[in-house]
């Protein structure tokens, strides 16, 4: 690898695009740098399952010669990306959806797939989801002895290393915004219905939420503008009008005010650390002098919220895998532990959950109209060391407490954001929630902090 490549490959997507806009940079060039850069570096973090690299260099020499040739499809026309192994790619296996068994192999691309592909991105591949305990899971590429979290682990890893430069992750509890803030990387779940999930393997069919991962706020407007929208392949996607994300982000958040839920991200239960709360309260003093108010909010439901989350969510599952059951397939690690839980929820224990789904969106709705957005932190303590993780005791917080799974059974937008990182040196996030369909609001806040604190210029040391 040459220093050049390195500098390639941590341009945001917003400065690529213009350097291929511009034909002051090739696809081919740029693609040959992240090929060139994730055989070197991957051996560490084991981000990726499959790497495309003959067909990644067709697709950008393709795009190289439609920009040559003046049809310039837009700011992610040439753009390096990679998905997490929950989205159908064409000819690879998805072993998601065998739940144990021997892998499919996909007949067709994800919707949100073919839309980047229309795009003109550049598939390199796809990203580990950890639910094979006989691969090795993702390494946090700010210190490869700890975790990424979970479970668009790869997808995390990879922005954060350099080995991609967006990503498509799923979240039914936190699944893009947890990996997200532990590698320090923007994270985006929009909101419920706003994407098609048609070809995406389901977890939760009232809970799995689509949406991009990327280096910046913008480069996730960016990738989000892209697949949004009505799919008749998927019926839970919405008719709501599409706004142009990326005009929100115009860094004026003035006379906004943010919601802070104090009450619950400093529950005892939860185990927020002190260097997580006071980046946090870093992050608040910047965006009140940036000109947004702040206010102290409760909502009572929210400590309840991730228990419901996990009864609907272990239930689903448990459902979507019962065919595998039954064919004496047996399921591994996580997967395992969540499918116990599920088999151990009553039906009433599911309406219950339901019933508070909605009593939460009631207060939230009656929050959402005195604020702008919601902020509190996106964990409540930087990646622990694979030393000290423990599967179990993960899947009970799953259970439990959780900072980011009351917003999956809300359905509302929410976004991980760097906000500093620990005297370790691993990142920390800030999250960022809006009201329904109020991607932008979320956005532009989080744009705004962004461009004010410059996290996301910092690099890893791999």
């Amino acid at each position: 690898m040459t220093e050049h490549t390195d500098d390639l490959c941590f341009l945001t997507i917003r400065e690529a695009a213009s350097l291929l806009a511009s034909r002051a940079l090739s696809p081919v060039d740029l693609t040959k740098a992240f090929l060139e850069r994730i055989p070197a570096v991957d051996a560490q973090l084991h981000a990726y399952r499959t790497v495309l690299g003959d067909e990644a260099l067709e697709t950008a020499t393709a795009a190289e010669r439609d920009i040559m040739a003046g049809s310039h499809k837009g700011p992610l026309h040439g753009i390096p990306v990679a998905h997490k192994e929950q989205y159908d790619v064409q000819g690879l296996p998805s072993p998601v959806r065998s739940h144990g068994g021997p892998a499919p192999t996909s007949p067709s691309d994800a919707t949100a797939v073919a839309k980047l592909r229309e795009a003109g991105t550049v598939l390199l591949g796809h990203l580990v989801m950890p639910i094979d305990p006989k691969i090795p899971a993702p390494r946090n590429p700010w210190n490869v002895g700890h975790i990424t979290g979970g479970s668009s682990s790869g997808s995390a890893a990879a922005i954060a290393a350099g080995l991609c430069m967006g990503s498509l992750g799923e979240d039914t509890a936190g699944s893009i915004r947890k990996p997200a803030s532990l590698c320090g990387t923007v994270g985006f779940k929009p909101t419920f219905g706003r994407i098609s999930r048609h070809g995406l393997a389901p977890l939760s069919y009232s809970l799995d939420d689509c949406g991009p991962l990327a280096r910046t706020v913008e480069d996730s407007a960016l990738l989000l503008q892209a697949v949004v929208g009505y799919d008749p392949k998927d019926s839970s996607t919405s008719t709501e009008p599409v706004p142009d994300f990326a005009a929100a982000l115009t860094g004026d958040i003035k006379e906004l005010t943010v919601g802070v839920p104090r009450h619950y991200f400093e529950l005892p239960e939860l185990g927020a650390d002190s260097e997580t709360l006071s980046a946090f309260s870093q992050a608040l003093r910047e965006l009140e002098g940036l000109g947004a108010n702040i206010k102290e909010v409760t909502i009572p439901s929210l400590e309840y919220a991730t228990v419901a989350n996990a009864t609907i969510y272990f239930s689903e599952e448990l459902v979507l895998a019962h065919q595998a059951l039954e064919s004496g397939v047996q399921p591994e690690g996580s997967r395992k532990l969540s499918l116990l839980i599920g088999s151990l929820a009553r039906a009433t224990d599911y309406i219950q959950s339901d019933r508070a789904r909605g009593r939460l969106r009631r207060e939230l709705r009656d929050v959402f109209q005195t604020i702008d957005v919601l902020a509190l932190p996106s964990q409540p303590s930087p990646a622990p060391s694979f030393e000290d993780f423990d599967q179990l005791t993960t899947v009970m917080i799953q259970v439990a407490y959780n900072l980011l799974a009351p917003f999956n059974l809300a359905g509302l937008p929410a976004i991980s954001v760097p906000a500093g990182f620990s005297g370790a040196g691993l990142p920390i996030g800030l999250q960022l929630v809006g009201k329904a369909f109020d991607e932008a609001a979320v956005l532009k806040v989080a744009h705004a902090y962004e461009q004010q604190a410059q996290w996301f210029r910092q690099r890893p040391p791999v």
